[in-house]
């Protein structure tokens, strides 16, 4: 094991599958005390990690699970948590529009509230904000989950601007087509086949190499990249 990250707090939201399974994994090989949280009540991280019950959609939780953060001096954040929902504009129901936005947008902000001030009293910190490709570019029936991702990208833009000076470095990193659990249920294998041939370097990509770049971004050893959106997506998003 690593200890690269030792002595150092981290907070991975989502992390009981795909990414942030993987994300919370590598921090726990680099020495990094985890905290992985879920929207079930019976739900679990890797093994080693602590983990907490909260559900994003839900505003009083989300201020409620905050306001718990502030005191557990939290080093690392990252933002993981996402949800998306596929509509034409014209059909787009506003209850989901909100509820994207406040998984991916609204909770990541009110975790960094809770978490900048102890991380500049100890003069270092590190917050990764997940966006998506569809938060550099967008197609058709994306509008609710673009929208989110773009302004995750303008949010941690501006927190770097704010915070930087006091040691805390803030970046979003922005997936594409990754080959998860969720990703083989939803396309099966003739799809993913077909995905990735239009993918540059013709394959998806694995949530642990999303995961160990997170982990180097969330170290000692970014001294200097902050207010980035860094895009992990095979070169898709560039052709």
């Amino acid at each position: 094991m690593s200890t690269l990250l030792e002595n150092k707090i981290a907070l991975v939201t989502g992390a009981t599958r795909g990414i942030g399974y993987a994300v919370a994994q590598a921090l726990l090989d680099n020495g990094a005390e985890v905290i992985s949280t879920g929207t079930q009540v019976d739900g679990q991280g890797p093994s080693g990690s602590s983990y907490r019950q909260v559900d994003f959609t839900d505003v009083a939780q989300t201020r409620d699970f905050s306001e718990e953060i502030r005191s557990l001096g939290i080093d690392v954040l990252v933002n993981n948590a996402g949800i998306n929902t596929l509509s034409p504009i014209a059909e787009i129901d506003l209850a989901d529009f909100e509820a994207v936005q406040r998984v991916n947008v609204t909770a990541p902000m009110l975790l960094c509230r809770a978490a900048i001030p102890g991380m500049k009293e100890r003069g270092w910190g590190r917050i990764i904000n997940i966006s998506s490709i569809w938060g550099n570019i967008s197609k058709e029936f994306r509008g609710p989950y673009s929208a989110s991702k773009f302004a995750i990208d303008g949010l941690t833009a501006a927190i770097s601007a704010e915070v930087a000076q006091f040691g805390i470095l803030a970046n979003c990193v922005s997936p594409g087509f990754i080959a998860t659990d969720l990703t083989v249920k939803n396309l099966g294998e003739k799809g993913m086949v077909e995905m990735a041939k239009m993918v540059p370097i013709r394959r998806l990509g694995q949530p642990e190499e999303i995961a160990e770049f997170i982990c180097w971004l969330a170290s000692p050893k970014n001294t200097y990249i902050s207010g980035q959106n860094i895009c992990i997506d095979g070169g898709f998003s560039r052709v």
